[in-house]
């Protein structure tokens, strides 16, 4: 079991809509069928995820700037407490934009950018001119005096750019750089050959990363990988061990269902009909996360109290069975 287990999530992950104005070659969305929710259902919700003790709330997608009433669910969600932040490409964000999402509750926003070569990311997302847009966004929320970050997933067209990719978000007065782990799930499953990294060129990345990390100063580096602690990575940094899925998070569906993370398929209730803290507290896939059984190589690796196996939702997308070792470990059995 982890050292430490909140009450309830500290954060929800709330895809709002499915819809997105992006094609891109790695999204775990573009297929869910799900119907959104009303506005009027949604600020419901809300209320009871503010009362279940949660502190913030992440909107995403698709692309949250799809809903028209988004200014509203947010304005909505600050007023009761929450902290308020958003993930999107960027496109529709111009210094108008920018302003209403600073008057309406937005604290932080980030701007997906997978390449600092405007060619390459308007490709992997899949429409033309999505990285100017991107930058301009950057911009716009800067002066707006929103906190930005950058989110780069990171795959084929990118691990051999680490430094540029630094030096283009401290260009463009970033306060965070996420990287992001390829996940397998959605079109990123049917593109993995195309775009997944060997397990051996996951640990060149993450060495040159970590040094990075320690390196840079003046923004703050952000590894969401759990096997990194195969490099002695310090864990200070979080309040778990693992995986933070279904320890420090939920996702929320645009219909409502509840499922561990964006990533997983495993729907575990409903944000409309049951309630959080007692899901939080009493759902079975939950447990099962959160006090994972080794197998195969995690077995006898020194480093399993660390990684947890590793990225709970490879293992679940590429293995089926979440104990397994996460694919993207270059750990080899000894013996």
């Amino acid at each position: 079991m982890n050292d430490f287990l909140p009450g309830a999530p500290l954060t929800i992950n709330w895809a709002v809509t499915n819809k997105c104005n992006f094609r891109c070659s790695h999204c775990y969305s573009r297929n869910d069928p799900s119907d959104e929710l009303g506005l009027d259902l949604l600020c419901k919700c809300i209320e009871g995820v503010a009362r279940a003790g949660v502190l913030s709330i992440n909107f995403g997608g698709g692309e949250p700037l799809q809903r028209k009433d988004l200014m509203e669910i947010a304005k909505f969600a600050s007023q009761n407490g929450l902290r308020v932040s958003m993930n999107s490409n960027g496109f529709l964000i111009d210094s108008g934009k920018a302003a209403e999402l600073k008057d309406n509750g937005f604290s932080k926003v980030g701007i997906s950018i997978d390449s600092h070569r405007p060619v390459v990311h308007d490709e992997f997302r899949g429409v033309k001119g999505s990285h100017e847009k991107a930058v301009r966004a950057l911009d716009c929320l800067n002066k707006a005096g929103i906190e930005t970050s950058i989110s780069t997933v990171i795959c084929k067209i990118n691990h051999r750019d680490l430094d540029a990719l630094i030096a283009f978000a401290i260009q463009n007065k970033v306060r965070h750089l996420n990287f992001h782990n390829f996940k397998c799930s959605g079109l990123g499953y049917s593109n993995k050959d195309i775009l997944d990294l060997t397990a051996e060129e996951w640990r060149d990345f993450y060495l040159h990363a970590l040094e990075a990390k320690h390196k840079i100063k003046d923004m703050d580096i952000s590894l969401d990988d759990p096997v990194i602690a195969l490099l002695g990575a310090n864990k200070n940094d979080s309040m778990v061990r693992g995986s933070i899925c279904g320890k420090l998070s939920v996702n929320i569906k645009a219909n409502g269902d509840i499922t561990p993370c964006g990533f997983i398929p495993m729907v575990i209730g409903s944000i409309i009909k049951d309630d959080l803290r007692d899901l939080w507290k009493n759902s079975p896939v939950l447990e099962k996360m959160r006090n994972k059984i080794p197998k195969g190589k995690c077995v006898t690796c020194g480093h399993y109290t660390d990684c947890l196996g590793g990225c709970t939702a490879r293992a679940i997308a590429l293995t089926g069975d979440m104990n397994n070792p996460d694919p993207h470990c270059w750990h080899h059995e000894s013996g």
